[in-house]
């Protein structure tokens, strides 16, 4: 199961990791922009930042419950202004934004859980703790 716990950490990071290098390098910035997200040019690298620290915390292991609370940090606002289905008139788009918001209400959940159980028995956490143990 050890084993289990790691792979899933890494595949739930991934995301995290690419989608913070892609808003920092403010790729994501025009869409931000045509969403109505006020400063984009600050907020976007901002939370790019965020969402990256969260994600390579997951990843490696190390302080990852407050790496998931930088995530949820992020999908929170994102899901709700970034994903509003709601408030697209064209179906098709509402469609798209609706599997968006769904997507990262998911996401939340699985970051709230990693938030409160941490990384698990592989991890930078769990060999720091060891070495404690240790002195």
């Amino acid at each position: 199961m050890k084993y289990t716990v790691l792979l899933g950490r890494i595949l739930y990071s991934f995301l995290f990791v690419r989608g913070g290098i892609r808003n920092i390098s403010m790729e994501t910035v025009p869409y931000a922009a045509a969403k109505g997200l006020p400063i984009p040019n600050v907020l976007v690298p901002l939370a790019g930042a965020i969402v990256l620290l969260g994600g390579l915390s997951v990843l490696f292991g190390f302080k990852a419950r407050w790496g998931a609370w930088f995530i949820v940090i992020f999908l929170v606002p994102v899901t709700a202004i970034m994903h509003n289905f709601w408030a697209v008139a064209d179906p098709a788009a509402r469609q798209m934004q609706m599997g968006q918001f769904i997507s990262n209400t998911a996401l939340l959940g699985a970051a709230l859980l990693i938030a409160h159980f941490g990384s698990g028995p592989l991890s930078l956490d769990s060999l720091l703790k060891g070495r404690q143990k240790q002195d």
